[in-house]
């Protein structure tokens, strides 16, 4: 696999031939050194908001160090790195390793050097963390009506996509739901030529290049890594199944995929997120001409709580395919019903998902006659007022296997009006001054037809 970010431990020796060529080539000013092996990794964490292009990196390596100065050299070629974000912390001895500073050699692109006095000897474990662009993840559902569709199961998922230019293997992935305001983003700051500006010039400070922000945004987001920063044990990566775990952290929303994944540069990797059975649900069928024309629209409601099944956390925006088991049984056909997106779902709000047109329920209104009367007239001889008279005819057929509920919301458009309704018209409701609905509940493969007479009176006949 491809791995452009590159760390090599030195320490101050008389140099080796072979030192001198592989280090001193690129920094000749740290050409007296010793190289060591480059350290694998032995866990990284990735927590990736989907509201921002920002991940907070955690990678965390065994560095041998010897007693007095070492160097750590860091280069973030080919990648999506934020080098004013990098910060290097002991895992443990911290007492004995003091971090002196990190130097951008003049001259030099895409490497930094960690200057480290240390009293431990040998192996040391270190954390390095940094700010990179590059890494998004978006949620999508499945939702599987019964064949009543009085019920739903719901599954979760979750899409990684990694264009950071940096494969990350065996990484523990952190989902971060919430809003953050960046000053600088931080694809912007990866692909400057100088990390703080051009060598000579006064380096401009930023709340994004200030180690005190920087630790701040790492704090708040990360404010549990310490106490599980590792990555989980190998066994976890071949669980059968995976729940995303989910907590609250200040105004965001947390979620965490228990075990690693390994996510190489340019690949995307669907997770899951969670499956829950047995979600009551409202099917809801609406004909308003004025917002949808002539087609029926489906809409499919239901609410994260307790009584849904759901409840215990906000559910993040997504998009939720829905289909319909033809047949009970794990086996059984499914008919596709339709998709919508949704934005955040907080705990206890309810949610209503607009599945696009249903050509299995018809609805017709036709305006059948039309007469005025009852004319006003003012001392000019011009019409002051009058009365107008509308009939229309509703028909309504559910040719679906499941019983549909219906709604027609209409506009009247006087400023006082009546309706005489005959025939079976469902349910009749006055909304407001200029607004009135019927809801229907029609049986399977059941049609039904009524008619409606609108009076509206205007000018001075609504007085």
């Amino acid at each position: 696999m491809r791995q452009p970010i590159r760390f090599f431990t030195t320490h101050k020796f008389i140099a080796a031939a072979t030192a001198t060529i592989l280090l001193g080539a690129v920094l000749p000013a740290f050409a007296k050194v010793d190289l060591v092996t480059l350290p694998r990794r032995n866990a990284v964490q990735l927590t990736i908001y989907n509201s921002a292009d920002l991940t907070l990196v955690r990678d965390t390596r065994d560095l041998t160090l010897v007693e007095g100065e070492n160097t750590l050299q860091f280069s973030w070629a080919n990648t999506l790195i934020d080098p004013t974000s990098l910060d290097l912390r002991p895992r443990r001895q911290a007492d004995q390793i003091d971090i002196l500073d990190l130097v951008f050699p003049a001259r030099v692109n895409n490497v930094g050097i960690w200057n480290i006095m240390s009293r431990a000897v040998g192996k040391v474990t270190m954390d390095i963390d940094y700010f990179t662009s590059g890494l998004s993840w978006r949620a999508f559902y499945m939702g599987t009506l019964t064949p009543d569709e009085a019920t739903m199961q719901l599954q979760g998922y979750v899409v990684v996509r990694n264009d950071s230019g940096e494969d990350y293997e065996n990484a523990q992935t952190r989902l971060i739901v919430g809003k953050v305001h960046l000053l600088d983003q931080i694809a912007e700051l990866s692909r400057r030529q100088y990390p703080y500006g051009r060598p000579g010039m006064r380096p401009v400070q930023t709340p994004m290049a200030s180690p005190m922000a920087m630790r701040s945004l790492k704090n708040a987001v990360m404010m549990d890594m310490a106490h599980g920063g590792a990555a989980e044990s190998e066994s976890d990566r071949f669980e059968e199944a995976k729940e995303i775990k989910k907590e609250g952290l200040s105004e965001y929303f947390l979620y965490t995929i228990p075990g690693t994944e390994t996510i190489p540069n340019g690949w995307a990797k669907r997770l899951p997120s969670f499956d829950v059975a047995d979600i009551p649900v409202k099917n809801l069928y609406k004909y308003n001409e004025s917002r949808y024309g002539t087609n029926v629209i489906r809409f499919l409601s239901f609410k994260n709580d307790t009584e849904h099944e759901l409840g215990e956390t906000p559910i993040p925006g997504g998009t939720l395919a829905a289909y319909r088991a033809l047949e009970k049984g794990a086996d059984a056909r499914l008919s596709y019903e339709g998709a919508s997106s949704f934005q955040y779902i907080p705990v206890n709000e309810d949610v209503e998902l607009n599945l696009g047109p249903a050509p299995q329920v018809l609805v017709d209104i036709t305006r059948m006659n039309t007469t005025t009367k009852d004319y006003l007239f003012d001392q000019n001889g011009d019409i002051a007022g009058w009365i107008e008279l509308e009939t229309f005819r509703v028909r309504i057929n559910n040719t679906r296997p499941v019983p549909a509920k219906i709604e027609i919301p209409r506009n009247a458009p006087a400023p006082l009006w009546t309706i005489e309704n005959s025939g079976d018209c469902g349910r009749y409701q006055k909304i407001d001054a200029h607004t009135y609905r019927y809801t229907l509940e029609l049986p399977p493969a059941t049609p039904r037809e009524f008619t409606l007479l609108l009076t509206s009176r205007y000018g001075r006949r609504a007085e």
